[in-house]
């Protein structure tokens, strides 16, 4: 049986007409009923007509926005996609990081509550989503980026990079590599995951006779850095090194220049997203084309023009390209012309 309006107007001794003006960031209602109703309402996963959760009836002109991080480039790249649509709208953007800690996941939500007319949320454990699911008021306007799905209707958008790292181990296979590393990202993140699923997959299907070779990471370049210094001390070392984003990739490269190692004569890289700097690095970086601006813009949008199906309906998924620079052993080519591929083709 569906929770309505007045159950919740019921069970925090108001009447319906507060619990709308509260639901809806009216100013006359008082601070402390308004903070009760919105507690009922989270209590009872009081969920309104899909209508009421658009963004039409929108009071403070505000979108929040919760990130794992704002380090680095691809969350300044995800940042300048989400901006520059709101600009367009006439939208201010309240943000909030949690540094990576599920913990302060809930925290940060809670600050949003009352402020913002929608939220754009990138909530990317593995095993958060029951957590996220009791901390998402059903009440608000939201749109998950490459995120588990939880409980409940969410629209949902992100990458596919399953199909992202089967493409760039097809690459380095074709290009004659047997023996590839794989430099994993955080373990309980859901991006990394994929793309480790991807690896595995791809390497036993086009390479069974080899065993994944896992080097676990972090997604920043201390983690790549000393992933490629183990790499330099193995018995063995491989033919390629496939990192699970770009910002491992180039600590890497860092490791294997300082060892002496050429890149790719001697052991071939590759990344993945395609951040800006990854094609002014000598050699420039064989990579995924994520393109994160767009992942962020498509976000937005899918928040201020929903749907009617969008909450059901499977994550909208960006296909990485293949972009093929020297670090791979490909052709060095200008920044803007690298030689790209859709995930899957």
């Amino acid at each position: 049986m569906s929770v309505t309006i007045k159950d919740v107007a019921r069970r925090a001794n108001v009447s319906v007409a507060t619990v709308s003006r509260a639901l809806n960031g009216h100013q006359n209602v008082a601070e402390a009923v308004r903070s009760r109703v919105l507690r009922v309402a989270d209590e009872l996963r009081y969920s309104p007509h899909h209508a009421a959760r658009s963004l039409s009836s929108r009071r403070t002109g505000t979108i929040g926005v919760v990130l794992p991080d704002l380090y680095g480039e691809f969350f300044s790249e995800l940042m300048r996609g989400i901006d520059q649509v709101a600009r367009e709208r006439g939208l201010h953007l309240l943000v909030s990081s949690y540094h990576g800690h599920l913990q302060e996941q809930g925290a940060a939500l809670r600050t949003m509550r009352g402020r913002v007319d929608g939220l754009l949320l990138m909530s990317p454990f593995v095993d958060g989503a029951e957590a996220l699911a009791g901390e998402l008021s059903p009440t608000m306007p939201a749109v998950l980026m490459n995120s588990t799905r939880v409980a409940g209707a969410r629209a949902s958008v992100g990458v596919d990079n399953h199909g992202g790292a089967v493409t760039m181990m097809r690459h380095l296979v074709e290009a004659g590599h047997r023996r590839i590393a794989f430099i994993a990202g955080p373990e309980d993140n859901f991006d990394a995951r994929e793309r480790l699923r991807g690896y595995r997959e791809a390497l036993a299907q086009a390479l069974p006779e080899h065993a994944p070779w896992v080097l676990q990471g972090d997604f920043d370049e201390a983690s790549g850095h000393r992933a490629g210094q183990a790499l330099l001390a193995a018995d063995a070392r491989p033919d390629a090194v496939f990192a699970a984003n770009d910002m491992m990739a180039l600590g890497c490269l860092f490791a294997l220049t300082q060892g002496g190692v050429r890149v790719p004569e001697d052991i071939a890289l590759a990344g993945f997203d395609d951040i800006p700097l990854s094609r002014y690095v000598h050699p420039a970086l064989t990579t995924m084309r994520v393109e994160i601006a767009e992942l962020g813009a498509r976000a937005i949008r899918r928040l201020l023009e929903p749907d009617e199906t969008a909450d059901q309906a499977p994550p909208d998924l960006l296909a990485p390209r293949l972009v093929v620079r020297a670090s791979s052993g490909g052709a060095s080519v200008p920044p803007d012309e690298s030689q790209a591929a859709s995930a899957g083709n």
